[in-house]
């Protein structure tokens, strides 16, 4: 048992797009920055070995380098790369936290799917690397539902690189009920590069231009040429654009999207970096519509391929009734009147009610469907970190931890034991 009670908490939640990290008891993240990491090959001359350096944080990467390449530590929302993930750490503990990981207890999230191996993986790395004094590995959904005081709620995950749906009864999360699609933030903000490109708006990155005043209040724009940036740099920077447009404009269609009844809707204008000011009209209820009709995604072009990446890709209500009907039929009543959004995605405009409505019309009659979203968007946004805020500061919890003493005693598959 590990009875650290004076030093707060670190609270962790490494997602697919984001990274969030702070102490225990705050009603925010400290630390948010992209879960990408750029890596350039430095070749030593004494010695031939290549050694890639890593950058993380959203400072090194808005700095444009010759031949990095913006890498993603996560497959399939999986870790794939431990390198990655022990740099992004380091970065939040070392650069952000500015803290001594010996001398915190360390929550950390982790998706509702992982398996063993990478619960290991994560306690082994932790213990052995940071040398943290005790460890609990809790998983997002949960989080979510204690962030709004509930302990049975079905947890809608909206990330950056897929949509989660996970029941949750008395704090554990219903394994054999979770239900997931690949279409996440990141996909959506693709769709609506490809779809404003079809369209003939080129996104210039931020690095490949230069604003010039020429007299007062009007300004030139020269653009820059460098040969030898990376397209997985180029395609970053263009995202990182493209997602800001989604999250301005885009907002969740009240009826299923069809092209001839939005084909006159009124344009909004949007002033892109250099300068240009674009108008975007359907694609504003489009894109996001894909979330609920993944069937539109063949629409937009040059996205026609992801039909072979995930030809079963379900709406959001389909998914969520799915998920219930999978959980014991006692509980379904209670999932059906809290069902909880979260993430990024899933705090876009209109999303909740849109949820609503259609749910409402694919339920049973006899359940109540209410969707609940915090007002506050970022506490939408960061609702698992904020469960984990609360959880990790209760006075109760402090005798759950994975202590460091444990783990040198009982070895790391004690994990599975201590953090269910």
């Amino acid at each position: 048992m590990y009875g650290g009670d004076e030093v707060s908490a670190i609270v962790i939640d490494l997602g697919s797009h984001t990274c969030k990290a702070g102490y225990a008891g705050e009603d925010a993240p400290k630390a948010v920055f992209p879960s990408v990491v750029g890596s350039t090959d430095q070749t030593d001359v004494d010695d031939a070995t290549s050694k890639c350096k890593l950058h993380v944080g959203s400072q090194a990467l808005g700095f444009r380098r010759d031949h990095m390449e913006v890498l993603s530590p996560f497959k399939d929302g999986i870790v794939s790369d431990w390198d990655m993930v022990d740099s992004i750490w380091n970065h939040a503990f070392k650069e952000c936290l500015l803290i001594d990981p010996k001398e915190h207890p360390m929550l950390l999230a982790e998706p509702s799917s992982n398996s063993q191996q990478q619960r290991e993986r994560t306690a082994e790395l932790i213990f052995e690397k940071y040398n943290v004094p005790a460890l609990f590995l809790a998983k997002n959904a949960v989080l979510t539902s204690f962030a709004s005081g509930r302990a049975t709620s079905l947890v809608v995950d909206g990330g950056g690189g897929s949509t989660i749906i996970a029941p949750v009864h008395d704090g554990y999360v219903l394994q054999k009920a979770v239900a997931s699609s690949p279409i996440g933030g990141e996909l959506l903000t693709d769709c609506l590069l490809k779809s404003l490109e079809s369209k003939g708006v080129m996104i210039k990155p931020r690095y490949s231009f230069k604003r010039k005043e020429i007299q007062l209040g009007v300004c030139q724009t020269v653009d820059l040429d460098f040969p030898s940036t990376t397209e997985s740099y180029r395609l970053y920077s263009q995202r990182v654009i493209a997602s800001d447009i989604k999250e301005c404009v885009c907002r969740a269609p009240d009826t299923p999207y069809d092209e001839s009844s939005y084909s006159n809707i009124p344009m909004t204008p949007y002033e892109l970096p250099d300068g240009q000011t674009i108008e975007i009209g359907a694609d504003r209820f489009k894109i996001p519509d894909i979330l609920f009709n993944p069937s539109l995604i063949q629409t937009i072009p040059g996205m026609e391929n992801f039909v072979e990446i995930a030809p079963n890709a379900r709406g959001l209500p389909q998914m969520a009734i799915e998920s219930i009907n999978k959980c014991d039929v006692d509980i379904r009543r209670e999932l059906y009147s809290s069902i909880l959004l979260a993430g990024g995605t899933a705090s876009m405009q209109q999303l909740k009610e849109r949820l609503e409505k259609d749910l409402l019309e694919e339920s049973p009659q006899a359940a109540r469907v209410k969707v609940l979203a915090s007002g506050n968007a970022t506490e939408r946004r960061f609702s698992v970190w904020i469960g984990g805020s609360i959880l990790a500061s209760l006075g109760s919890f402090q005798q759950t931890w994975f202590s460091k003493s444990e783990y040198e005693e009982h070895g790391v598959s004690y994990v599975q034991r201590k953090c269910p």
